[in-house]
C-alpha cells in the first residue's frame, strides 16, 4: 500500500495560493499550482474542487479565471483541509465480516476499533493546532 498524498498536495496548493496572493496576484491557475507541486493540473483541479465545496477556496470562470482563497490562511487549519479532502475514517475494517467462528475473526474488529478511534482523535487534535499560515511560515523559513 502506498501513502495518500491528498492532504499534502491540498496544503501545498493553499500555501501556494496564499503566497501568490500576497505578491499582489488575484487568482492562481491550476497549471501554476501544478507546476509547483510537480503534478498534473487535473489533480490540482479535483482537489481545489473539494476545497471549494468546503469553503476554503473560490473559483473564477471566464477571462481571468483561476482560484483564490476564500479565507485567510490564519483561519484555516490542517484539520479543515483534511476534512475537505479525506472523506471517511483514517482506518477501515474488513470489507466483509471476518469468519465469526474463528477466535481472531470474531475479536479482531472490536480489538482494533478502540485503537483506531484513539489514533484518529489524536490526529484530529494535532491537525487542528496547525494553521496554513504556520505551514507557509515554515516553508518560507526553510527556503532561506
Amino acid at each position: 500500500m502506498s501513502a495518500n498524498s491528498r492532504l499534502t498536495i491540498a496544503a501545498h496548493a493553499l500555501a501556494w495560493i496564499g503566497l501568490y496572493q500576497r505578491q499582489g496576484h488575484e487568482v492562481a491557475t491550476s497549471e501554476q499550482i501544478a507546476t509547483s507541486a510537480n503534478t498534473n493540473p487535473v489533480v490540482i483541479r479535483r482537489l481545489l474542487g473539494e476545497l471549494r465545496r468546503a469553503g476554503l477556496v473560490e473559483s473564477r470562470r471566464g477571462a481571468g479565471a483561476g482560484w483564490s482563497l476564500a479565507r485567510e490562511l490564519e483561519s484555516m487549519t490542517l484539520l479543515d483541509v483534511y476534512e475537505a479532502v479525506e472523506p471517511g475514517p483514517l482506518f477501515a475494517m474488513h470489507r466483509t465480516t471476518p469468519h465469526q467462528e474463528c477466535v481472531v475473526g470474531h475479536g479482531i474488529q472490536p480489538a482494533l476499533q478502540n485503537i483506531y478511534e484513539g489514533i484518529e482523535e489524536t490526529l484530529r487534535h494535532e491537525l487542528a493546532r496547525v494553521t496554513l499560515e504556520n505551514i507557509l511560515q515554515d516553508v518560507l523559513a526553510a527556503s532561506r
